[in-house]
């Protein structure tokens, strides 16, 4: 699979550049980020940590606001930030913020229009991981974290499957999508009427019932203007303590939905994943 480099700038002795690629898995035209820090010049491999943003963010948001370069060049660890969404001319969009391009809720829609397009799940779950790992010096060692509907879907990919990463976080994700209006307009949109199939895409209901696990760290502000009605963290700390889930919950007093907030506490984040991916 070709790579297109758009961009590239050095950054704490490493390099961040964008990419566009074709995908097959969403079958349009896509973009990432990526952070490759120093210890890779001489040739190093380092493991992945990726990470998913939230609506209406592009594959640029995380990589110039969080300052998570500094960190992860210290640690030793990439970090690859895909695209909210398909993109395109021909993909399917909605006049609101919350469904369509910029919004897809990192599920396999099987409802059209959607469907032809919106499969960001396999898409960040296979298809950018293998492309990754066949072309930057990388290992197989991933783990994961995003914010709010990245926060839903990186929660959620680490619980369907534990095996693939080492370690998974979020600040402030969409804890029970099937109960707040976010994830109830897009799935209604992207999954159909039943809701029964809504349940494979819900951290909460997921964590409840998990029988494997990784470590698990969420950060939540209670500043967020979504708190109550649409991110519900209470959910999902009822799941981990329900099921034994190995998940902290920290509740941040004064801090709100932002990239403030998430730059405020990258480093924690980083310095969580790095201690269970072994650097």
């Amino acid at each position: 699979m070709s790579l297109e480099k758009t961009s590239a700038n050095k950054s704490f002795g490493g390099w961040t550049k964008h990419y566009s690629h074709h995908s097959d898995v969403l079958n349009c035209d896509m973009r990432f980020a990526i952070f490759m820090p120093p210890q890779t010049a001489d040739g190093q491999k380092v493991p992945v940590v990726y990470f998913l943003s939230g609506l209406t963010c592009t594959d640029e948001n995380f990589i110039q606001k969080a300052g998570a370069q500094r960190m992860a060049a210290e640690l030793g660890i990439a970090l690859v930030a895909p695209d909210t969404s398909p993109r395109g001319d021909d993909v399917a969009d909605d006049e609101a913020y919350d469904l369509g391009k910029g919004a897809g809720f990192y599920v396999n829609a099987t409802q059209a229009p959607w469907n032809r397009h919106y499969q960001m799940y396999d898409y960040v779950m296979k298809e950018l991981p293998e492309l990754v790992e066949a072309t930057f010096p990388v290992t197989d060692q991933r783990s994961i974290f995003g914010h709010s509907m990245g926060g839903h879907g990186a929660l959620v990919m680490a619980l369907r499957h534990p095996e693939r990463f080492k370690s998974v976080s979020a600040f402030s994700p969409i804890g029970n999508p099937v109960n707040c209006p976010w994830g109830e307009k897009a799935f209604t949109a992207y999954l159909g009427e039943d809701r029964s199939t809504w349940e494979a895409y819900d951290a909460s209901i997921l964590m409840r019932k998990a029988t494997g696990a990784v470590p698990a760290l969420v950060d939540q502000g209670d500043a967020d203007n979504f708190l109550e009605e649409q991110l519900k963290p209470e959910t999902l700390e009822a799941a981990a303590t329900a099921s034994g889930y190995p998940m902290a919950l920290n509740r941040r007093e004064g801090y709100d939905h932002s990239y403030y907030f998430i730059a405020s506490f990258i480093d924690d984040h980083l310095r969580f994943h790095a201690e269970h991916l072994g650097v």
